[in-house]
């Protein structure tokens, strides 16, 4: 009786990953056949009657290539590093890794992610882990919009820069077109009607928030509406944003009871704004029109009404940032310039304004 041949990849007794000459046995092939074909190399004078039957095989055997070994024959590694701080749980920038990752899936490569948390300090180390693994670029990303270090290890490695800029040095980087969202969420508030529009809890400490007061003025001006510093309610601190807002909110409408326009610095602020407009008993948007910034769905969709906002691009963000990192790859005539493009923040319409 003649005895049945061993499938390596099913054989318990069997330890060892399936091997190419696994592969060319089981297609009936020559390994240098098998070779070629899984190589993926243009213009190889292999069928693709036959590419296919060695894929089969390769399938049937779960046959993975090395490619710690192709990356050393070819000088590329079809990978690329991210180092973020705490987007993978943050709770709605973690679209700039599913962003990045789309990206990088299209054009055949992986992303190797590592998540540093608040520690700055494991940045450079995580650098220095990535580029040992011979990645082909370096994304850093942020949770939020900020000035970063970049990792020393990277400084001549040009890193692409991702919802930050660096505090030192030219970088390419994409960040999220504060001015234009501040714009557009008070030109939104001023088709209602032309009158005084508050804004509520602006950090003046963090990039973002000069960025949106610059896109409130320049709507106000637009419409013929004074600037007025007394309705800009300023609060650096954010430890209780949602209280502080609705402190925010009632001071500014104890002072200017006029004011039925409000221009939230971001969504947790506009949840505070609500229940300091309904506790003085008015209704959104019918009494007060309310406009947030963020677009975290887990807020403005749940809110009664739902809340009109302003979309980070986050998605978009960590797309732009693996295609500059892949054109940074081709060599160093196509690096990407060393500037700050600006990604567009869209106005989603909801019901409270």
């Amino acid at each position: 009786m003649k005895a049945s041949r061993r499938d390596p990849a099913h054989d318990p007794q069997s330890r060892r990953p399936v091997r190419m000459g696994d592969v060319a046995q089981e297609a009936g092939l020559s390994l240098t056949t098998v070779s070629v074909a899984l190589s993926g190399a243009p213009n190889s004078g292999i069928p693709a009657s036959t590419r296919e039957r060695v894929r089969q095989a390769a399938d049937r055997l779960g046959y993975v290539p090395n490619f710690t070994a192709q990356s050393l024959r070819t000088k590329r590694s079809h990978t690329l590093g991210f180092i973020t701080d705490r987007i993978a749980t943050s709770p709605f920038a973690g679209e700039m890794i599913a962003g990045a990752q789309a990206a990088a899936w299209r054009s055949g490569y992986v992303l190797l992610i590592v998540d540093t948390g608040e520690l700055d300090a494991l940045a450079n180390s995580a650098a220095r882990v990535l580029l040992a693994r011979r990645v082909e670029g370096v994304i850093v990303a942020s949770w939020y919009h900020r000035a970063v270090d970049v990792p020393a290890a990277l400084r001549a490695h040009g890193p692409v820069l991702a919802n930050c800029f660096p505090k030192v040095g030219d970088y390419a980087a994409i960040v999220p077109d504060e001015e234009g969202g501040g714009y557009a969420a008070t030109r939104r508030l001023l088709e209602r009607h032309r009158g005084p529009v508050g804004l509520i809890s602006l950090d003046p400490a963090a990039p973002a928030g000069p960025k949106r007061l610059d896109g409130y003025k320049r709507a106000l001006q637009e419409a013929g509406v004074p600037y007025d510093a007394s309705i800009v309610m300023a609060n650096p601190f954010q430890r209780h944003l949602l209280r502080e807002a609705y402190e925010l909110t009632n001071r500014l409408l104890d002072r200017r009871p006029d004011v039925k326009l409000l221009f939230c610095y971001n969504d947790r602020a506009a949840m505070g704004t609500y229940d300091a407009v309904k506790a003085r008993g008015l209704r959104v948007p019918e009494d007060v029109a309310v406009v947030g910034f963020d677009n975290q769905t887990i807020i403005a969709d749940e809110l009664i009404p739902g809340l009109t906002t302003v979309q980070l691009p986050h998605y978009e963000m960590g797309e732009r940032a693996v295609e500059l990192a892949l054109k940074a790859a081709e060599g160093p005539g196509a690096a990407p310039l060393a500037n700050v493009e600006l990604a567009p923040c869209t106005l989603v319409e909801r019901q409270s304004a």
